[in-house]
């Protein structure tokens, strides 16, 4: 197996004895915690049980290729974070969603591991603005966030499959990697378009693999091809 989805599949499965099931442990039945903030819950020990609740940023299952799960991302006014979940579960973007979880440390990426019964549905639905960030600011102070980048395609596309495509912008302040899962046989962006040298706005999720930080693109939309200014 890729070390990338390895790296997901084996520590989060462990965390959960449900995992594969539709409950959270019950060795020990705990109430649930309550709510807080995204920010807070980030800044949790590794394995502390808690409750969330945002807007969906990333839909369930967009980055199944390179996750090996069917996780998503949320995101309230105080920061974002991926959900890891094992069991497919349709839930869209712009949903709010309150779900309750433990926290992990994954390839040094903060997520919240839940199971199918974790998330619930609640009524509003919102869009979630993307964060405009320079190339170079894309870090931990932008993990878990959705957020929007402004570049030249800084270097050839990298294939990493079945699991990927990695492309390269740079808006003078350091390059970033944009990291592109597959869906089905094709990527989620037009990486053909991808070529050096063209300018480019890429919106995604901030995320973090080992010691570099990311964006993953969630689909098509998310790649503007930006035109050359007039003579």
């Amino acid at each position: 197996m890729h070390p990338r989805a390895l790296l997901l599949v084996v520590p989060l499965a462990a965390l959960l004895t449900g995992c594969g099931s539709d409950e959270l442990p019950t060795s020990d039945p705990l109430p649930a915690p309550e709510v807080v903030p995204i920010a807070e819950a980030r800044a949790l020990p590794v394995d502390e049980y808690t409750q969330i609740e945002g807007f969906v940023s990333v839909p369930a299952g967009t980055f199944v290729t390179a996750t090996g799960d069917f996780g998503f991302a949320i995101q309230d006014d105080t920061g974002g974070i991926y959900v890891s979940l094992y069991e497919e579960l349709k839930i869209l973007i712009g949903a709010k969603i309150r779900v309750i979880g433990k926290i992990a440390q994954v390839s040094k990426q903060t997520v919240l591991v839940t199971n199918v019964t974790g998330p619930e549905l609640l009524q509003g639905i919102e869009a979630v603005t993307p964060k405009d960030v320079a190339t170079g600011e894309v870090n931990e102070s932008t993990e878990g966030l959705l957020v929007r980048v402004k570049g030249i395609v800084s270097n050839p596309i990298v294939e990493d499959k079945p699991y990927g495509i990695k492309a390269y912008v740079d808006d003078g302040s350091g390059e970033v990697e944009i990291y592109v899962c597959f869906a089905g046989d094709k990527p989620l962006i037009d990486t053909t378009k991808l070529t050096k040298g063209t300018a480019v706005e890429i919106t995604g999720f901030a995320q973090q693999y080992l010691d570099r930080y990311e964006i993953a693109p969630r689909g098509a939309v998310d790649l503007v091809i930006v035109p050359p200014p007039s003579p």
